[in-house]
C-alpha cells in the first residue's frame, strides 16, 4: 500500500522540491527547467518567483538573457502563460496543441463556424512572422476575409492553433509593453520537436512536485488520461499514500525532509507553482487560506509561514505624490504572533530592496479582506 505521508510531510517535500526550503545557487535556467517552467500570467512574476528561490538572483542579468531569447513566455500547461527555457519551449509546446485546439472549439466554436481554421491560422502565421502583433490586431486583419465572424474570435485562432510566443519587451525587468506575439519557431529560429509524448514530463513533474497523485499531475498540466502514462513508469517510481489513502508517486532520490524541518518565510506572486501544481492543495494551502482566498476563486500574491499560505501581500512602488516611496502591505488571514511577524518584516525589507532599490521603504500591516 505504501507508507502514509502526513500533510506536514508532504509540505516539507513540496517546499524542498520547489526550492523554497532554502535559496539555491542554481543557475536560473537550471532552476526554471527543474520546475518545468514558471506560470507567469502576470508578466513580471518570474522575477519574484526566482528571487524567492535563488541565492543572489540578479534580475538584470536574467532580463538580458530573456531578451537574448534564452527564455520565452508562451501558452503551455493548462493553456496558461509560462516562462520556460527556449529548449523546453520547443519540446513542451507540441504536447498542448490538442488541448489548445479543444479550448478554441469550446470557447469560440459558434463565431468561427464558417471560418476555414487552417487558412486563418496560416494567414495569422504570415502576419506575425512579418511583425509581432497582438491578438486583437490579428483579428482585425482577418475580419476582412471572414466578415461574418468576430475579430476577438479570429484573433484566438493563432493563439490556439499555432505555437505563439510573447515577444519582448514584455516580461523584461522593470519594462513592459503590449502582449505581442510571433510564432515560437520564428522567434527562436528552430523547429518544434517532433513525436514528443507526455512520458517526457512524468519524471520531471514528480521530481519537482512529488510525492503527488495522478490527479495532481493532470491538474498541473491540464492533460487527461495520464494514469496509463504514469503506469508505464511505475518501475522507475516509488509510491506512498496520503492521509486520505490517495496513491502518490515520487522519484526514488527525491528529498523528503522530516516534517518538523524548519521552513523560512517566503513571499510568492499570484499563481506560483507551489500551490497551482496540485489537485489537492492542502499540502501548502492552509485552512484559513482556503476560506479566505481559494473558495472565492481569487488569487493574490501570498506569503508563507512554516511552509503554509498564511496571508496576502501587495507592493506599491509609489506614484504621484507618493513617488519615491515603496510600501509593502502584509495582510495575514488572522493575526500572527510576534515570532512570525519579525521574519516576515525581515524578508519583506529584502523584497522591497529587490523591487524598489532606490525608493524609501515602508511596511504596513493589516488583515486580509480589510
Amino acid at each position: 500500500m505504501g507508507e502514509v505521508l502526513s500533510r506536514r510531510a508532504l509540505n516539507r517535500a513540496t517546499v524542498d522540491r520547489q526550492l523554497l526550503l532554502r535559496r539555491t545557487a542554481m543557475d536560473p535556467a537550471e532552476a526554471v527547467e527543474h520546475l518545468v517552467g514558471l506560470q507567469t500570467q502576470v508578466p513580471h512574476n518570474h522575477y519574484t518567483q526566482l528571487w524567492s528561490r535563488l541565492e543572489g538572483f540578479d534580475p538584470v542579468a536574467f532580463s538580458e538573457r530573456f531578451e537574448r531569447r534564452e527564455f520565452v513566455r508562451l501558452s503551455l500547461m493548462r493553456g496558461t502563460i509560462h516562462t520556460v527555457t527556449a529548449r523546453d519551449a520547443l519540446m513542451l509546446q507540441p504536447l498542448f496543441q490538442d488541448l489548445l485546439r479543444r479550448v478554441l472549439r469550446s470557447a469560440f466554436g459558434k463565431p468561427l463556424a464558417s471560418v476555414d481554421l487552417e487558412r486563418a491560422a496560416e494567414r495569422s502565421r504570415a502576419l506575425v512572422e512579418e511583425r509581432p502583433m497582438t491578438f486583437g490586431e490579428i483579428g482585425k486583419a482577418l475580419i476582412e476575409e471572414w466578415p461574418d465572424s468576430r475579430p476577438d474570435a479570429l484573433g484566438m485562432v493563432s493563439r490556439h492553433l499555432l505555437a505563439m510566443a510573447q515577444v519582448t519587451p514584455r516580461g523584461l525587468w522593470q519594462r513592459g509593453g503590449l502582449a505581442r506575439h510571433t510564432t515560437l519557431q520564428h522567434w527562436l529560429g528552430e523547429d518544434l520537436e517532433a513525436d514528443v509524448t507526455p512520458d517526457a514530463m512524468v519524471m520531471r513533474y514528480f521530481a519537482a512536485f512529488g510525492p503527488a497523485s495522478v490527479r495532481d499531475f493532470q491538474m498541473w498540466c491540464g492533460l487527461t488520461r495520464l494514469a496509463e502514462v504514469v503506469d508505464r513508469h511505475r518501475g522507475e517510481l516509488i509510491t506512498f499514500r496520503d492521509e486520505n489513502g490517495v496513491e502518490l508517486f515520487d522519484v526514488p532520490d527525491g528529498p523528503r525532509p522530516d516534517e518538523e524541518t524548519p521552513v523560512p518565510v517566503r513571499f510568492l506572486p499570484e499563481y506560483d507553482n507551489v500551490f497551482i501544481g496540485y489537485k489537492d492543495r492542502a499540502r501548502v494551502v492552509s485552512d484559513e487560506a482556503t476560506e479566505a482566498v481559494w473558495l472565492a476563486n481569487v488569487n493574490y500574491p501570498v506569503f508563507t509561514v512554516d511552509g503554509f499560505l498564511r496571508g496576502t501581500w501587495n507592493l506599491d512602488k509609489g506614484e504621484g505624490k507618493n513617488k519615491g516611496k515603496a510600501t509593502l502591505s502584509i495582510r495575514p488571514f488572522k493575526p500572527l504572533p510576534a515570532a512570525d511577524r519579525a521574519p516576515l518584516e525581515e524578508e519583506g525589507a529584502a523584497l522591497l530592496a529587490f523591487h524598489a532599490e532606490d525608493a524609501e521603504h515602508d511596511i504596513v500591516w493589516g488583515l486580509h479582506g480589510d
